[in-house]
Parts: structure tokens; C-alpha cells; sequence
């Protein structure tokens, strides 16, 4: 049945292509197809784990291969993919998140006259993130990074008639190519020192490596991983990315495209195991990620922005287990698929909320919500309680472990990640406060209502999964199951009881939540946005993404412009000018020299006649002399 797992990917693929070719005949009915080829690639994904589960540890990872792709001297890459412990989790979560967001996506996109061709991008990032995940070799892995590139930079400029559209599909596809940069030179450097990309012979030839290669290796992945992961410093694509469809963001940006980081980090581990100025690295980029994102979740008014900030933040979570190594690898894999839970149960809540509210994104237009949208409330009230780490919700199991592995690491570390707990306690309460709660805000002509059922049923699978997705860890399963692939983590003894390390966080958290709740739920709120000028310098600096997007823009994309400016002149009036200046000199020494050349005898008698006569008087002058 292993031999069969590359049917994961075809399915979708070829619903893909089918669907992108079959025509407009196919606008009645290619959403269900699309819908269907999800679904049972999820299927096949669950039979496959299933058999898995019933097999001894020794025997849970099967590899198959379909053909050789590449044969160049020494150099020699299968199509091959590995279905394990770990590919097995992210195929679950891909595809069966994947298949509730194409059902939700039935009911969003049902007035728009491109529907076929946004179901048909779905499946093929479906396939591409799938190829990712299950791929046995590097180069194969980077064969799907780069389709979930091209499946993103199509559906978040899928409504290409707004020009904020297209300019953030092109701009999430240019930052990260920066990333890829750094994947495809750690490929290259893994043929060179290792003479292969093979994953498990990488993994296995890297404890014989120098530190200099598994740091450079590392640093080189790590680059890769901020690109996909949207991390500090190639974040600045992710809040831009809002301007695809409501359920790219669920998709895209919450459960599958932004976790690929993650993955390569994990994948990857004993790379970074081998080296500690990498896994720092990482931790810092982590860190550092988590704190900026919920910074800026904290300023935004549009409820995209507010939780694409909040997934920053989240994947900084993730980021920072991963550079912890063993003691943190299944915790990032456990918070990885938690947060695909309830951060999908959100931005599908979100684009609920903007269906009912004629797609305002504004959430100081919201107001008092809860009622006229009692589904959606409640299914978004779950995923609230999920990522602020509510006991008994999903989010407080894995979030709590990260922090808890953090403080066994290093105590700054630690405390980062606990401020972090505090400030998404609070982003959050803003959110809701805002949005469910206080006074309506809306315009007269908005008559906010519930969504058709078939945008509801998502919501309320997703909610059940962000209260319920916590029990991956009874009995540590999730770090069992993962041990095989992740390596054995020691135990760290922390300075004060694990209980009270949880009540500290609890505290923290409900610290957040209780700010959140003075500042936005008990005060009146406007409903505009108050001036920048009116705001302090630390909100100010949250509405800019502190100020990314113009640094960016002073350091790369001015001086890329004027230096584009300058080639193009210089071009012109300097290649082109010396060319064209030389041609045009030739061409007039030739109208020159041409005069004398009449084309009548006489004349050319004459100039010999004149040449004989000078030539005789120099005779005569010499012999006279």
C-alpha cells in the first residue's frame, strides 16, 4: 500500500490540471471536483497513517520510488517520498484541514466567476505542500517549496483586477526567493561536501562534517525556512498576503504553506543538532519572530492583519522549539498542528465576519457581533481560548511545553517566551473585544447575518479540533510517536515545579487578558482609527510593521530603482550611445571621402594629371637642389 503514496499527490494534482483545462463548462461543477480530490487524498492519507500506527517502531517509515529523475556522473536523485511518523502528521494536516477549507471555500467564493480556477490552485498547492512533506531527497523537497511558491504568488494575487492584489503576490514571491536563495546553496553544498541531497544520507553524513559546513549548511536552511515561514527578517510578505481570498489565508498562511520552515528545521535536525551556532540562530530568529509578530498584532485594526501577525508571532513559537533540538522538536510539530487548528477555525471565522459585514475588514466597524453571527462567535471563541492557552484547549498544552522547554534551555529564553503568552492573551481579547463585544459600529447600509451552513460546518469542526487537539499529548504520545525521527530529548530539571511553571503562564496569560479586556471592553471605541500622530511611538511602530516595509524600501527597493534607472541610462547613452556614436562618425567619414569620387573620367584624369604634375616639379626640385 506504501508503494502507492505518491497517489497523495497526483490526486490533487490531477484535479488540478483537469480543472484548469476542462473549460468554462466545467464552472457548474469543478469546485466539487476540487472539493472531492481533497478529500480523498485526506482518505487515502488517514488509511495510510492507520497502517502505520499497527506497525513496530523499527518498521513505521516506508520509502518508495517511482523513477530516477536526475543522473549526472556521481550525481543521482530518485523520485522517491517517505511516508513516516512525521510526513504522516503534516499529510493528515494538509489534506484534512485542506478539505474543510475547500468546503468553506464552496460557500465564499459562490458569486465569483473564477471559482473553477481558485479550486484548481487549491489543489495543486495541496499537492505541491504534499510533495514537500513527503519527498525522501532535498532536491525533491525543493521541487514542492518551489510549487507552494507558485500555487501562493497564484492565489494571493488571485483577484489580480486589484492592484494591492498583485503587487503583494508579487511581492510575497520575490521575498521569497530570497529564501530560496539560501535553500538552493545549501543543496549545492550538500552535493559538494556529501555527494548527494538525499535526506537520510545528509542526515546520517553530517556527524562526519566540520562544524564550519553543518553551521554553513544551517545558516543556509535557516534562510529558506524565515522565506516560507514568513520570519524576521523576510516577514514583511505575510500582512500583504491578506489581499488573497479569506481561505488562502486559512490555507496558506495558518496551516500548511508558513509551517514548511518548521518542517525543514525538524526534517533537518541532525544538521542542526551538529551545530550550535545554527541552532542558535534559530532560537534567535524564533525569539525575535514571536515578539515582533504579537507587537504588531496588537496595533492592526483589519482582522487579517491582526491574526497574520498573530501567525508571526505563533510560528516564532514553533521556530524557537525547533532550535532547541530534541527537547523541542515534538513540541514545534505539537503546536505546528495545533495551531493549524484553531488559526484556520479563525481566518475562516474572520472571512464569516467579513461576509456578513459587505467584506469589511475594519474591526473598529464591528461591534456587538456575537448575536447576529452566533456560529461563528462561538466556533471563534473556541479558537481564542485554544491560542491564548486556555487550560484544557489545545493551544495550552502546546504552547505551555514550548515555554516550559525554553526555560529548561536558557532563562531569558524563557522569559521571551512567556511575554509572548502575555501580549497574544492581549492582542486577542482586542480582537474579540472589538469585534463580538461592545456597542455595534457598523454603517447603516451592513446587516451583518450568520453564513450558509456550508461555511458554519468548517467553523464548528475546526472549533471542536482546537478544544480537542491537546489530547495528542496524553501520555506524551505526539513525543513518542515523533522519537524515532526527532531523536531521544533529555529531561531538563527546571528551577521551580512544572505546576507552578504552568500557573505562572496561566497568570501571565489571564494578565492579557484582563488588559485586553479594561482597555477595549469597557471603554467606548471609535469607530475610525485615530492619526498616527495621535498614538504612541510603540503603536505607531505596530501599524508600520515596525517599519519593515520601509526599510525595505530605503535599503532594497530605492536603490534597486535608481540603480535600474542608471543601467537604463547607461545603456542608452552610454552602450548604445557609443555604439550608435561610432557608426554615425563611420558614416560620415564615408559621406566625406566619397566627394571626390564623381564617377566622371575627366575628373579622374584630371586628379592623375595633378598627381604626375606634383610628382615631376618634387623631381625637379631634388635635382635642382
Amino acid at each position: 500500500m506504501f508503494d502507492l503514496q505518491w497517489l497523495l499527490i497526483a490526486i490533487p494534482l490531477l484535479s488540478g490540471a483537469g480543472l484548469l483545462v476542462w473549460g468554462k463548462e466545467a464552472d457548474r461543477f469543478g469546485h466539487l471536483i476540487g472539493t472531492a480530490a481533497s478529500a480523498l487524498s485526506f482518505l487515502f492519507g488517514a488509511v495510510l497513517f492507520a497502517s502505520l500506527l499497527g506497525r513496530g517502531v523499527e518498521d513505521r517509515s516506508q520509502s518508495t520510488r517511482l523513477f530516477t529523475w536526475i543522473e549526472a556522473g556521481s550525481f543521482h536523485v530518485d523520485m522517491g517520498f517517505t511516508f513516516d511518523q512525521l510526513s504522516g502528521l503534516f499529510v493528515l494536516l494538509i489534506t484534512g484541514v485542506g478539505t474543510l477549507i475547500h468546503v468553506y471555500s464552496i460557500g465564499y467564493m459562490e458569486h465569483d466567476e473564477r471559482r473553477r480556477r481558485f479550486f484548481a490552485f487549491l489543489n495543486i498547492f495541496i499537492a505541491a505542500m504534499l510533495t514537500l512533506v513527503l519527498a525522501s531527497d532535498y532536491l525533491v523537497l525543493f521541487l514542492g517549496w518551489e510549487g507552494v511558491g507558485l500555487a501562493s504568488y497564484l492565489l494571493i494575487g488571485f483577484w489580480q483586477h486589484k492592484d494591492s492584489a498583485a503587487a503583494a503576490a508579487k511581492k510575497a514571491f520575490v521575498v521569497n526567493r530570497v529564501g530560496d536563495l539560501g535553500m538552493a546553496l545549501g543543496i549545492m553544498l550538500m552535493f559538494a561536501q556529501f555527494g548527494t541531497s538525499s535526506i537520510s544520507a545528509v542526515n546520517g553524513a553530517i556527524t562526519n562534517a566540520s562544524g564550519s559546513v553543518a553551521t554553513g549548511l544551517g545558516l543556509l536552511l535557516l534562510l529558506g525556512a524565515c522565506g516560507k515561514s514568513a520570519q524576521v527578517p523576510l516577514q514583511s510578505w505575510l500582512l500583504d498576503a491578506m489581499e488573497g481570498p479569506t481561505p488562502v489565508s486559512a490555507l496558506i498562511h495558518a496551516a500548511t504553506m508558513v509551517t514548511a520552515g518548521v518542517y525543514l528545521v525538524v526534517r533537518s535536525g541532525a544538521i542542526f543538532d551538529a551545530s550550535d551556532t545554527a541552532r542558535t540562530a534559530v532560537i534567535v530568529v524564533g525569539l525575535v519572530t514571536l515578539l515582533v509578530g504579537a507587537w504588531i498584532g496588537c496595533a492592526k485594526d483589519d482582522i487579517k492583519k491582526a491574526l497574520a501577525g498573530s501567525t508571526m508571532s505563533q510560528i516564532g513559537y514553533m521556530m524557537l522549539a525547533a532550535g532547541l533540538g530534541p527537547a523541542g522538536y515534538a513540541f514545534a510539530i505539537f503546536h505546528l498542528i495545533t495551531h493549524g487548528f484553531f488559526k484556520a477555525n479563525m481566518f475562516l471565522g474572520a472571512g464569516s465576519v467579513m461576509h456578513g459585514m459587505n467584506d469589511d475588514v475594519d474591526m473598529r466597524h464591528y461591534g456587538a457581533l456575537r448575536k447576529a453571527m452566533p456560529v461563528t462567535f462561538a466556533t471563534f471563541a473556541l479558537g481564542y481560548l485554544a491560542i491564548i492557552g486556555f487550560p484544557g484547549f489545545s493551544g495550552f498544552w502546546s504552547k505551555d511545553k514550548i515555554i516550559e522547554a525554553a526555560f529548561g534551555e536558557n532563562l531569558w529564553v524563557g522569559l521571551g517566551a512567556l511575554l509572548g503568552a502575555g501580549v497574544t492573551a492581549f492582542y486577542m481579547t482586542r480582537l474579540m473585544m472589538l469585534t463580538f463585544f461592545g456597542d455595534q459600529r457598523w454603517k447603516d447600509d451592513v446587516h451583518p447575518h450568520e453564513s450558509p451552513k456550508v461555511m458554519t460546518y468548517p467553523l464548528i469542526a475546526l472549533g471542536a479540533l482546537s478544544l480537542l487537539g491537546g489530547l495528542l499529548l496524553v501520555s506524551d504520545w505526539i513525543v513518542g510517536w515523533l522519537e524515532p525521527v526527532t531523536g531521544h530529548a533529555e529531561h531538563h530539571e527546571l528551577a521551580i515545579p512544572e505546576i507552578a511553571l504552568t500557573a505562572i503562564i496561566t497568570l501571565v496569560a489571564a494578565t492579557g487578558v484582563a488588559l485586553g479586556y479594561l482597555l477595549y471592553g469597557t471603554r467606548e471605541i471609535a469607530a475610525e482609527a485615530p492619526a498616527d500622530a495621535e498614538v504612541s511611538a510603540v503603536a505607531r511602530a505596530g501599524r508600520h510593521e515596525l517599519y519593515g516595509n520601509e526599510l525595505n524600501d530605503a535599503v532594497v527597493v530605492r536603490p534597486t530603482r535608481h540603480l535600474t534607472r542608471f543601467l537604463v541610462w547607461f545603456d542608452g547613452k552610454g552602450v548604445d550611445g557609443f555604439v550608435t556614436g561610432l557608426a554615425d562618425r563611420l558614416g560620415d567619414t564615408s559621406q566625406f571621402l566619397r566627394k571626390p569620387q564623381t564617377g566622371y573620367v575627366r575628373s579622374y584624369a584630371l586628379t592623375m594629371f595633378g598627381g604626375v604634375a606634383v610628382l615631376v616639379l618634387a623631381l625637379l626640385a631634388v635635382t635642382l637642389a
